[in-house]
């Protein structure tokens, strides 16, 4: 006789299936059949965080740094809606991650029980897919969708609905894990169609001022490589989403920085006299464009992405193509190499003359003396003294644009942050859940005073399993971001952006039984970064007093074309 299995060994036995080795979650009465069915096990492990938003970034950050599913485990109620931001910041970067969230008995749903809650409801929005479990033998099947769903395609995050009578140890049932998926309505599209390869190979071919625009899709589909091969190959240049970073090596001589709200003098010029843009993995989403209707005018656009409603959504595209990235760059760089187009190599020099100008101006230059501490010349020395192999995290807000501009990233999946929906309190988890998979290499949280202090909390759980990540704290004593918006547009009318009352970080970090460093000069800055990175057994938390009037430049002027810009204060482009 087959054996069988309660509706709580069930999931244990699918997600092992699944290869799930790790779940960030937090235990409720609604799941302690299945903390029962984790504790009777060894094969994975179970993170035991704070609070549940940061178990969703635990898990978000663990797949941002490994490209595999993360898995979270709450109770209902207020377990499951304290996972909603994470679910949501997962939504809007297309990371995969699976939700499973405990509920009422069944005959008691619709009844407001203790801790009920509509969570597949509640998240609905911010799903790629939700299941409601009714039956226990459904589970391995159910398991298995959502696993395939999170990750193919554009990713995204899936919740799994379980009602405590579903996991019951009393009742037991056939493990039946299906041999493969019936799923008739949900088939992402893999290769390009052959008639949209042609027309994007033959305007890349016959542009005069291409620039190749690349986003998370590339980072996402591991296709960092193959846009490398394709970059050199055609001798472009190259720009990167703020969630692209790392897709190209950011040291490579054809990247020209990233683009958009705060992106580089030279990548904003190169797409707005771009005559041809070929996008890749990238949606073009408002922190790019900025106005709309002043975008590229003169560019035609070849838009790839495998997610068909993100193609033309903002921005009309002139030819384009459906498909996975691994897929159609293999089909694009096939396409050039037996095209008998040839490169207007002369027109090509012309552009990079131009951009080489632009490039002179040196944007990102900022001033270096005085008495405090600049918070670019912190990323600048981080990123010296981790040769630029570190993790990096980071929270939202000044301190991320800081991080973004100054760290250029070699590799893929070593940018961690939240770039869609813009979540505080991000930074910390992630960093940990990178940890969790990489725990003997560095990964850094850049964070601010006020990011830090949304998923403090989490220091406990760093503790407890050894997840010794450097966090490099910003700290202008203010909401930096909100008060730059507030100097630039509402004449420096400081509404609720000043942090009037901080915790001494230092002793907070070591009341949690860590190491902490306050630098509040600059002259003690590079002494105090080599003794945090020597310190290889215990999380260490630099408290940096930095220059609160700092602003992040260049950035964008409102509802004006894509290169129209702040370079630094009172000088515009």
């Amino acid at each position: 006789m087959n054996e069988q299995f309660n509706g709580s060994e069930l999931v244990v036995k699918a997600l092992k299936d699944l290869q799930v080795q790790y779940i960030f979650g937090y235990p409720g009465g609604s799941v302690l059949d299945l903390y029962d069915a984790l504790f009777e096990q060894s094969d994975i492990e179970h993170i035991l965080v704070r609070h549940e938003q940061a178990a969703t970034h635990m898990a978000d950050g663990y797949a941002r740094a490994t490209g595999q599913t993360g898995v979270v485990l709450a109770t209902s109620g207020p377990g499951a809606t304290n996972c909603i931001t994470g679910i949501a910041t997962a939504y809007m970067d297309s990371i995969p991650m699976v939700v499973l969230s405990g509920q009422v008995p069944s005959n008691l749903i619709g009844d407001d029980a203790f801790q009920e809650t509509d969570i597949v409801g509640c998240s609905r929005p911010i799903v790629k897919h939700s299941f409601n479990c009714r039956n226990a033998e459904d589970i391995p099947a159910i398991l298995a969708k959502a696993f395939y769903l999170a990750s193919s395609g554009r990713p995204g995050p899936v919740v799994v609905e379980l009602p405590k009578d579903v996991l019951i140890p009393q009742t037991k049932f056939n493990y039946i894990m299906p041999p493969q998926l019936d799923m008739r309505t949900y088939n992402p599209s893999t290769k390009g169609h052959s008639k949209q390869i042609k027309k994007a190979v033959e305007a890349i071919l016959q542009a005069k001022k291409l620039v190749i625009y690349s986003g998370g899709g590339i980072v996402l589909s591991n296709t960092s490589d193959k846009l490398t091969e394709l970059v050199e190959k055609l001798n472009a240049p190259i720009t990167n989403t703020l969630m692209g970073l790392g897709g190209i090596s950011g040291n490579h001589p054809n990247f020209i920085g990233m683009l958009g709200m705060h992106g580089s003098l030279e990548a904003n010029k190169a797409m707005a006299n771009a005559d041809t843009i070929l996008a890749l993995g990238a949606r073009f989403d408002d922190r790019v464009t900025n106005n709309v209707k002043k975008f590229c005018p003169n560019a035609k656009i070849v838009h790839v992405d495998v997610d068909p409603t993100s193609i033309s959504k903002t921005i009309q595209a002139h030819i384009p193509v459906v498909g996975c990235l691994d897929t159609v760059l293999t089909q694009l760089l096939e396409g050039i190499d037996n095209s008998n187009i040839a490169i207007d190599r002369s027109a090509q020099e012309a552009w990079w003359k131009d951009i080489t100008q632009w490039r002179e101006k040196k944007c990102l230059d900022f001033e270096t003396t005085g008495e405090k501490i600049k918070p670019q010349t912190v990323i600048k020395k981080l990123y010296d003294i981790t040769q630029g192999n570190a993790y990096v995290s980071s929270d939202v807000g000044q301190h991320q644009m800081f991080a973004a501009q100054y760290y250029p990233f070699k590799k893929p999946r070593q940018w961690i942050n939240s770039g869609g929906l813009g979540t505080m309190g991000f930074g910390l988890p992630a960093a940990m859940g990178v940890k969790v998979a990489y725990p003997q290499e560095e990964v850094v949280c850049v964070t601010g005073d006020g990011s830090i202090q949304m998923n403090i909390q989490e220091l406990s759980t760093c503790l407890q399993y050894g997840l010794n990540v450097k966090v490099v704290s910003l700290n202008n004593r203010s909401l930096g971001m909100v008060r730059q918006w507030q100097d630039m547009l509402y004449d420096g009318r400081h509404s609720s952006s000043y942090m009037e009352s901080l915790p001494d970080f230092v002793a907070l970090a070591e009341s949690y039984g860590h190491v902490g460093i306050r630098v509040d000069h600059p002259n003690e800055l590079e002494s105090a970064l080599e003794k945090a990175f020597s310190i290889q057994d215990r999380l260490v938390f630099l408290d940096i007093r930095v220059d609160e009037s700092e602003h992040v430049y260049p950035m964008q002027i409102k509802h004006g074309a894509i290169d129209e810009m702040w370079l630094k204060k009172g000088v515009k482009v």
